[in-house]
């Protein structure tokens, strides 16, 4: 029987996708930098490199990396922000035969120890700016080959010069660290350039990444993503933008804002790899949060694409130098990572005339399972349908699937979903069911059409006299408040009904007080869904990708 979700398909969304078009990722990077090599394919700080420069420099590192005598599949962690360097390091490991370990850059060393060990990573590509991080580790890791890259490396010989001496001097942005044997980037890709590169042999069911989850549920896991999966996974988001892409004039370069750190499965293939298929540019935001600095890079481009988070999407519409950027041609804006708020897509909306097109994913499908159609005209408050190929389905505790109408866990399958988690049958074995559906954690509910929409994360379901109350409905509720600019609603312990509603809430006008906070609860929420504690606060904790933290909200309070 034929899914009900593929009847609301975009005319120019196929039903199925050829995912066997190359045998491996570097099949596909090849296949890339021959057809758009004279293209820039990575622009920042007013610089740009091509899609040929960074063959030649990926190639060159791979080829370094070979002769350090790793073998097949060994893993390789890249540490560092959004530079120049990332793709090409990624590029590197992956054409040497290794396998991508993604290491956030703001681990601590407790953190950074744990995926080091987890992975049993052979090498490490890591900006200076944090080797102290690794030095505090390196002798009880299995990393012995640390090359050391610094922010300017790839700017040209007087801007990177620059750069590197404002970071290091002036911002002293590198704290002092001690790593002997750490060889310089630039000087790995030349001893590279000396050396013979050989292609090997990869095919789908090879290891190309490890991705490790935020870890904000207990231990960091690394979610084993084979060729085929981000592939796959490429060639199903690339299917699924076709409405929104072809509204680029035909012969122009499609130009995405890349604030997502390449780190993040969502900006590693929903943004960086995908772009490295179709030959569009990246222009990379090494610090999102540095608003005042990403609207200086914004200024000098012209683009049509831009993914990110709901915080970020929100902050930017806040800011006094919005409009000093150039919209115009923006025809796609992609939001994941964290529930939209109706607020931030009306007001996004308002501001650039281009609709957010929610989507939703996990490190553990590549990532992207479901999203909106990329035509769409307005905010639908729901994750979209599943993508080519992808099923998806409701169940209830026991793995039975829940009654239409109901909601339920969202399971997932197709062939974005991954292998398992890295060394951990057990923890595998509790996620996915006996006939291939991921398990995701979220409940979500679906419509008669096939529009699937979040509830909340099962662990954040707040429990209130026996009802269920879901933060993402009571947070939606607040940030459509005047004077509100960001809330994180909690379960804490109530004596009475067991759990109660607690709000954090970040002031837009400073006026705003407690009780025109409740006031406006109880105009818009059923008495046991109203907080019982609201609490001001200046900002809200989040991940470096800017979803919100809401277990350390849980913990404090």
């Amino acid at each position: 029987m034929e899914p009900i979700w593929l009847k609301q398909y975009p005319a120019a969304v196929p039903s199925d996708v050829n995912t066997s078009l190359y045998p491996s990722l570097v099949d596909l990077l090849d296949t890339g930098f021959k057809k758009h090599g004279d293209k820039p394919a990575y622009l920042m700080m007013g610089k740009s490199i091509s899609f040929a420069q960074v063959d030649e420099a990926s190639r060159a590192l791979a080829a370094y990396l070979q002769g350090l005598g790793l073998e097949k599949g060994d893993r390789v962690a890249i540490m560092m922000p959004n530079l120049f360097q990332y793709p090409v390091a990624v590029a590197a490991v992956l054409r040497a035969g290794y396998v991508v370990v993604n290491v956030n850059p703001l681990y601590t060393p407790r953190e950074l120890e744990h995926q080091l060990k987890d992975s049993g990573a052979k090498a490490i590509i890591i900006i200076e700016n944090f080797a102290s991080v690794l030095q505090q580790v390196i002798r009880s890791v299995p990393t012995k080959h640390i090359i050391l890259a610094a922010m300017g490396d790839m700017l040209g010989l007087l801007k990177g010069s620059i750069v590197n001496y404002v970071v290091r001097n002036v911002r002293k942005m590198v704290p002092a660290f001690e790593l002997p044997g750490a060889v310089r980037f630039n000087d790995a890709l030349a001893q590279g350039r000396g050396k013979s590169y050989k292609k090997p042999q990869l095919g789908p069911e090879d290891i190309a990444v490890l991705q490790y989850t935020g870890g904000t549920t207990g231990v960091s896991k690394g979610a084993v993503l084979l060729h085929r999966n981000l592939v796959a996974n490429i060639l199903q988001n690339e299917a699924w933008y076709q409405p929104a892409l072809k509204k680029v004039p035909a012969g122009e370069q499609v130009v995405t804002i890349c604030a997502l750190p390449l780190y993040h499965i969502f900006g590693f293939n929903a943004n960086m790899m995908l772009s490295m298929h179709i030959g569009g540019a990246n222009v990379l935001i090494p610090n999102p949060r540095d608003l005042p600095a990403m609207f200086k890079e914004l200024k000098g481009h012209r683009f049509h694409s831009f993914p990110a988070v709901n915080t970020l999407f929100m902050a930017m519409a806040n800011h006094p130098e919005f409009n000093s950027v150039d919209w115009s041609k923006l025809v796609i804006s992609v939001g994941g990572g964290m529930a939209v708020l109706q607020a931030t897509a009306k007001l996004w909306l308002e501001k650039t005339g281009c609709p957010i097109v929610e989507g939703y994913g996990l490190s553990e499908t590549s990532p992207t399972a479901t999203c909106n159609p990329t035509d769409s005209q307005a905010y639908t408050g729901t994750i979209g349908l599943p993508l080519p190929l992808t099923e998806l389905k409701l169940l209830d505790d026991d793995g039975n699937e829940v009654p239409a109408g109901q909601p339920g866990e969202i399971a997932i399958k197709g062939p974005q979903v991954m292998a398992g988690y890295w060394q951990r049958p057990d923890e595998t074995a509790k996620v996915m069911t006996a006939d291939g559906f991921f398990r995701s954690g979220d409940i979500g509910t679906v419509d008669e059409k096939g529009y699937f929409k979040i509830v909340d994360r099962k662990k954040d379901m707040i429990l209130v006299s026996g009802f269920n109350v879901y933060p993402n409905e009571v947070e939606d509720v607040l940030t459509q408040m005047p004077g509100v600019l960001e809330c994180a609603a909690v379960g804490v312990a109530d004596a009475k009904a067991g759990e109660a509603v607690k709000v954090v809430i970040v002031k837009k006008d400073p006026n705003l007080s407690e009780a025109d906070v409740r006031a406006y609860c109880e105009a818009n929420l059923t008495g046991y869904k109203r907080p019982k504690i609201v609490e001001f606060r200046t900002d809200l904790p989040k991940t470096p990708v800017g979803k919100i933290l809401r277990r350390e909200l849980r913990d404090k309070a």
